[in-house]
């Protein structure tokens, strides 16, 4: 084959599984050869578990490749804050270092259906908490533009993994902009789904819709197949809902312009954003202008998100933490033990008001989306940072309040409910990649990535094909 498996777009990899052209093993043995050469580089992937792997590729084998599901037999990483049966999951923390699950989690079940095959953990921050993917377990992820840059996070172990093609997709979760930053960071796309759409569990708080799982790959149509595979309904998550409609793969195999947009640099002044990504955004929205695309100077009302996403997040983080906390403290990270302690600090009062403002939030940019189809706005504030920097603290030489204020352009969505997807967007003068992010509507995936593939088309920056780590000063 003149070109390697690793440097096709997962659709075509698909597709040649389906037509029985490549086998699973094949693939796998790819993915295996690719890991093997770049991932000491960056530490994007902390587990492998090749030999779960071949089995489940053997087995897949012995069906026909046309009824091998969605995937047919794509190797995809797991972030190592999901459970995968037999194989360690830390949640990047001291805590758990050695915890080796005896089940797997609902989502990895929904991969493992649509014919995926685990073959690995992708690094993650510890509980997922701050948006830098270091921990005390497993070390730094480095940025493959530059690997004395951060990946961001939390999901930063599987954006560099899609971003150096040890995996065509991954599956990466997003609380405040998990999936955004690091696809934003690493050059490639990532896609926040409404709540629900991917089910979530087993879990202590299955009515929380913070956090929602989605795909990262490297074209928009890559994270269509990925959202295939990874949406289900499952009657055991309480949020979880049925399926309907067209696939999105082949919504992202549509292209289609929208009627209009929004756009906004800061959200109205909501947020800080540098030099450097302001120059890079203003000429990718010149250029999506300039292909034809009505864009509206105009941002929705999100000034109550913060209220309703800091005291709600500390809510969760006590809930699912605060026995963690009173056992192994000293293994916890400071901003872990800040944000368990903020949580339990809360009163029923405070989360009155924080519901209050995230119901004010949800209206606002209903309304605003029904107006004009589309938000867009930078996905990330900043470029890729120094990896030893555990957060960013100021921008331009503005100084920030808490490790949380950098968050505003991702959290300010979340609080919507509302699906949002991030697409490279061009360079900065430093070389390093900048994220255009675009919101749609509730359960609006389809819409969404048919907008998203559009302007994909109309910048012309996407990674078609995986980097080699470049090594940084």
């Amino acid at each position: 084959m003149s070109v390697r498996l690793f440097d096709r777009p997962a659709t075509a990899v698909v597709d040649l599984l389906q037509k029985g052209e490549v086998s699973p093993a094949e693939v796998l043995a790819d993915s295996v050869d690719r890991v093997e050469s770049v991932n000491p580089s960056v530490n994007a992937l902390v587990t492998l578990c090749f030999e779960r792997a071949q089995r489940n590729a053997e087995m897949l084998m012995e069906r026909p490749p046309g009824e091998r599901g969605v995937l047919s037999g794509l190797p995809v990483p797991i972030k190592d804050a999901y459970a995968v049966a037999g194989v360690r999951t830390t949640l990047g923390s001291l805590a758990f270092a050695d915890h080796v699950p005896e089940t797997s989690d609902f989502l990895v079940e929904a991969i493992e259906a649509a014919g995926g095959i685990v073959f690995g953990k992708s690094n993650t921050p510890e509980f997922q908490a701050g948006a830098n993917t270091f921990n005390e377990v497993f070390g730094r992820t480095l940025n493959p533009w530059n690997t004395a840059r951060s990946a961001a996070g939390s999901s930063g172990g599987a954006a560099v993994a899609v971003a150096t093609g040890m995996a065509h997709i991954a599956q990466g979760s997003d609380n405040a902009c998990s999936i955004r930053y690091p696809a934003a960071f690493c050059g490639v796309v990532g896609l926040r789904p409404s709540p629900g759409l991917i089910p979530k569990g087993p879990s202590p708080l299955p009515h929380q819709v913070l956090s929602v799982i989605g795909p990262i790959a490297r074209s928009v149509a890559d994270v269509g197949l990925g959202l295939d595979a990874m949406a289900r309904f499952d009657p055991r998550d309480p949020r979880s809902r049925p399926l309907c409609g067209e696939g999105y793969r082949a919504a992202a195999e549509a292209p289609r312009r929208p009627v209009r947009a929004g756009f906004s640099m800061d959200l109205s002044g909501m947020a800080r954003v540098s030099g450097a990504v302001r120059a890079v955004v203003e000429d990718a929205v010149a250029r999506l202008a300039a292909s034809g695309l009505d864009i509206v100077s105009e941002a929705p009302d999100l000034s109550r998100s913060r209220d309703a996403f800091l005291p709600i997040r500390a809510f969760q983080f006590a809930a699912l933490f605060r026995d963690v906390l009173a056992a192994h403290r000293d293994k916890l990270k400071p901003e872990v033990v800040w944000n368990i302690e903020e949580g339990l600090k809360l009163t029923a009062a405070d989360l009155a008001i924080a519901e209050a403002a995230r119901n004010e939030v949800r209206r606002q940019m209903v309304a605003f989306i029904r107006r004009h189809g589309v938000l867009i706005t930078p996905t990330a504030p900043v470029e890729p940072y120094p990896v030893e920097q555990r957060y960013v603290d100021e921008i331009d030489g503005e100084r920030l309040t808490t490790y949380l204020d950098w968050l505003v352009l991702g959290f300010s969505i979340t609080v919507t409910g509302c699906p949002a997807i991030s697409i490279p967007c061009g360079v900065t003068a430093d070389g390093l990649p900048v994220g255009l992010q675009l919101v749609g509507a509730p359960y609006g995936e389809a819409e969404l990535l048919r907008t998203a593939a559009w302007c994909e088309a109309a910048l012309g920056v996407s990674l078609r094909a995986p980097i080699d780590p470049r090594p940084g000063a």
